[in-house]
């Protein structure tokens, strides 16, 4: 099987790199980079393609790369000043009480 052959992969986790694709694209990232973090990432959850004689038949799947985005954010948020953050608050929680009416 050649090399960036998809055979071995189920359409799940074809649909899975194509989300996760679009999701880089959208962030600037340029398309071939995109493509390539896509199914670094499936294949890390997956093991590899998870059909019969792919790496990742009958293993669980790891979804610890999922949850490394939520990781990584909050940084420029936590950069700001306390009096900017709790303003910033104080403004969301009036918004949400004017249109829960």
């Amino acid at each position: 099987m050649p090399r960036g052959d998809k055979g071995k992969y189920t359409d799940k986790e074809k649909r899975e790199a194509e989300h996760i694709e679009e999701g880089y694209e959208q962030r600037g990232v340029p398309k071939a980079e995109a493509k390539r973090r896509a199914w670094a990432t499936v294949n890390k959850v997956h093991k590899g393609g998870e059909k019969p004689g792919g790496g990742g038949y009958g293993k669980r799947e790891d979804h610890s790369p999922m949850r490394k985005g939520g990781q990584r954010g909050g940084a420029a948020s936590a950069a700001r000043p306390k009096a900017a953050r709790s303003a910033s608050a104080k403004k969301a929680a009036a918004t949400r009480k004017a249109r829960s009416k």
